[in-house]
């Protein structure tokens, strides 16, 4: 009787520990808004909580896209740029619209503007997947390249200007760019809008469709996953193609919020993508990651950076303790594999006993 009553806690401290690790990033977000409610000024207040709340959609939007790439086993170090090239893209459609000589201009509406930007996001994706997929160049390294090129083609695209006072014009229906960073539907931000609609079809993509299991199967094994009949290809063509366009929707969401477009928009914005797919439980390794945990942790990297601004935190120190935050995550995330490693084998052995 005393053996087993000295065993017993030996059983229920790795299960009660797994559920704390696997509860990590809600006790951060909790620990986190405590401590800056404390000690932020004016942290807890209406125009703060807003402000914030845009922050968090931009980069969980960004997120998302990347938590995909991420379980299939990739990187994409090319968001930041992206975003930057598509804020440029619509600055220029907006003022200028597209040139096709003889003194004639073609024009857009914010719809056209939109789609138009999208698909340059999306065609970056794409580029990254073809080199990945077809001329076998791994993924660090494409997306590094892109990274250069789409930076480049920003900077390029007005001599390193920025586009200002991006209000449109009514006779051509642009006038409504703003309303994409600065509207309200039903009273809630677009940008909180489109979070949520990225949210729910990332997460039923996951979750409910066999292109959801097959991102999953592809990160977790590449090679049974091609054996077993899976298009691994074509699975990783998506998941870069959908992160350009979550890269192409936080471009246009910036470049409205600012009425204008600069091209070093975006710098470093691929950073807080990692750090909150991997803050949510998403595994550098493949094969493992929540669409819910990602936005979570994208919660707990904007409260952590606004928080730090209005402590007047200098932002080397922020850049570093983003750092931090992010090498403690991948710590945290080993540890939790080999606890239920660990706790698999001790359910193993005593069912076999």
């Amino acid at each position: 009787m005393a053996e087993q009553f000295v065993a017993a806690p030996s059983k229920s401290n790795p299960d009660a520990l797994l559920v704390l690790l696997k509860a990590r990033t809600f006790i951060a977000l909790f620990l986190v808004f405590v401590f800056f409610a404390f000690n932020a000024p004016n942290f807890m207040s209406t125009a703060n909580m807003v402000i914030m709340s845009k922050h968090i959609a931009i980069n969980a939007i960004l997120a998302i896209g990347m938590t995909f790439v991420i379980v299939s086993g990739g990187i994409d170090l090319s968001v930041g740029s992206i975003v930057g090239l598509c804020g440029m893209v619509a600055g220029y459609l907006v003022l200028n619209g597209v040139d096709v000589g003889l003194g004639w201009s073609i024009q857009f509406n914010t719809l056209e503007i939109c789609l138009l930007v999208i698909l340059v996001g999306m065609a970056i994706g794409a580029l990254n997947g073809f080199l990945i997929t077809k001329l076998n160049v791994a993924p660090f390294i494409a997306t590094l390249g892109t990274l250069y090129i789409a930076r480049g083609a920003a900077m390029l695209s007005s001599d390193g200007r920025t586009f200002p006072n991006l209000n449109g014009n009514a006779e051509y229906g642009s006038d409504t760019f703003r309303w994409i960073g600065a509207g309200e539907v039903l009273g809630v931000p677009v940008s909180i809008c489109l979070l949520i609609s990225v949210g729910v079809l990332a997460a039923y993509i996951a979750t409910r469709t066999p292109l959801g299991r097959h991102i999953y199967a592809v990160g977790g094994n590449e090679r049974a996953a091609g054996l077993s009949g899976i298009k691994v290809n074509r699975t990783k063509y998506f998941v870069y193609i959908f992160s350009g366009f979550c890269a192409a929707l936080v471009g246009l969401i910036i470049s409205s919020q600012l009425v204008a477009a600069h091209p070093a928009t975006g710098d470093t914005f691929e950073l807080n993508a990692i750090a909150a797919a991997v803050l949510g439980g998403t595994s550098m390794s493949g094969g493992r990651g929540r669409i819910g945990g990602t936005i979570i942790g994208a919660c707990v990297i904007g409260v952590l950076s606004d928080g730090l601004v209005m402590m007047g935190v200098s932002s080397f120190w922020q850049t570093v303790i983003k750092g931090l935050v992010i090498i403690a995550a991948v710590v945290i995330d080993q540890s939790q594999q080999k606890l239920q490693a660990r706790v698999a084998l001790q359910t193993q052995a005593n069912l076999s006993k």
